[in-house]
């Protein structure tokens, strides 16, 4: 099947359901009452044209799409899809989730905005399936809270062999990172060039430092925004990046 990939794409169309009751979801937090990352046939096919290419370690990953813990496989590999931008819309963080809203002329269209654009595929990666994989470890580690930058800088120091609040987990898939030989072939592979500093060597923090001695949520409505806007624009580059390689 040859595929044709919209970057301005919005998952959330073709998702069932996403937007029904979305309000009302979370105690009025919002969520949707479906998942991209699995009920988006659209999102299953842009991971399968985009990765099925070949790896810095000389192999070509040929992705064959499926369902459940199936969603994608090759070889022993199977693969889930996973949102790389995050807004903290959670319970534990409704205090500031409240002060957002006062500070936003219209809450509900910013959300809604964000939320559509960052399930492009810009917004989107993937990583191995399996219990206590990546996805769901960097999700619930308090030091990460689901922050792509701070996955990212973990990365980075697996690829060294250096400790990090996500070093055990990673090491789980050590013969994925294999694939791509170092983290420059990580990083190049996924067209995450903007989230490093041209020779590799650092990931650029969009909020704070990467030390994981602070709290990685926002502090302030300032801080939030801010996170936002970082996340954003990290999102336009990649989606560039991504349509460029297709030109």
């Amino acid at each position: 099947m040859i595929v044709t990939i919209d970057t301005a794409f919005d998952f959330t169309q073709d998702c069932p359901h996403y937007w029904d009751g979305f309000w009302e979801n979370r105690n009025g937090l919002g969520v949707g009452s479906s998942d991209p990352d699995a009920s988006s046939r659209t999102l299953q096919l842009y991971h399968q044209t985009l990765w099925s290419k070949e790896l810095p370690c000389g192999e070509k990953m040929d992705l064959r799409c499926g369902s459940g813990p199936y969603y994608l496989t090759w070889k022993d590999f199977r693969f889930g899809s996973d949102s790389i931008i995050v807004s903290f819309r959670y319970e534990r963080y409704r205090d500031m989730i409240e002060k957002v809203r006062l500070a936003v002329p219209d809450y509900n269209a910013f959300v809604e905005e964000f939320i559509r654009k960052s399930y492009t595929i810009g917004g989107m990666i993937i990583f191995p399936k399996h219990p206590g994989s990546i996805n769901q470890m960097k999700g619930t580690n308090p030091l990460i809270a689901d922050r792509w930058d701070l996955t990212l800088e973990c990365i980075r120091r697996y690829y060294r062999g250096e400790s990090s609040p996500l070093y055990d987990t990673l090491k789980r898939d050590k013969d994925f990172f294999d694939l791509f030989v170092d983290f420059q072939g990580y990083v190049d592979f996924f067209f995450l060039q903007d989230c490093v500093s041209d020779d590799y060597s650092e990931v650029k923090c969009w909020l704070g430092d990467n030390t994981f001695k602070a709290s990685p949520l926002p502090t302030t409505v300032e801080e939030y925004l801010s996170w936002i806007d970082s996340q954003m624009d990290f999102l336009m580059k990649r989606n560039d990046r991504i349509a460029s390689s297709l030109s």
